[in-house]
């Protein structure tokens, strides 16, 4: 559980899984990605996963005082990766610092397929 506050009303708690969809929703916006990435188990192949299940590619670890995200994404074919992996690590970064709270420490964006279209 990463996240736990206390207030003079009472405690609050955030879920891994909250987490999870808000890195998922926020990487989403960003220019050049087309999906976010779940590994099947039996094949060890990675497979794109629909709006609904966006957390299955992301991974949350938490640690003390902060939150650390691996994110499993499918990229759009001419886009350039490093500029749309920056992209992605700062919105998901500051949406999920403003909207829940939490430090987050690393963002790890793992590229598992290219996207192509014509």
């Amino acid at each position: 559980m990463p996240g736990k506050f206390k207030t003079n009303l009472g405690s609050v708690s955030i879920d891994d899984n909250v987490v999870a969809t808000i890195a998922g929703l926020s990487a989403m916006e960003c220019y050049g990605i087309v999906g976010m990435a779940s590994k099947n188990a039996t094949d060890g192949f990675f497979e794109m996963v629909k709006w609904e299940n966006l957390s299955k590619g992301v991974k949350i670890i938490s640690q003390e005082n902060e939150v650390n995200i691996d994110l499993h994404v499918i990229l759009q074919y001419g886009v350039r990766i490093s500029v749309v992996a920056g992209n992605i690590i700062e919105k998901v970064k500051y949406n999920v610092e403003n909207l829940t709270g939490l430090k987050v420490g690393n963002i790890n964006v793992y590229v598992q397929g290219i996207n192509v279209q014509k």
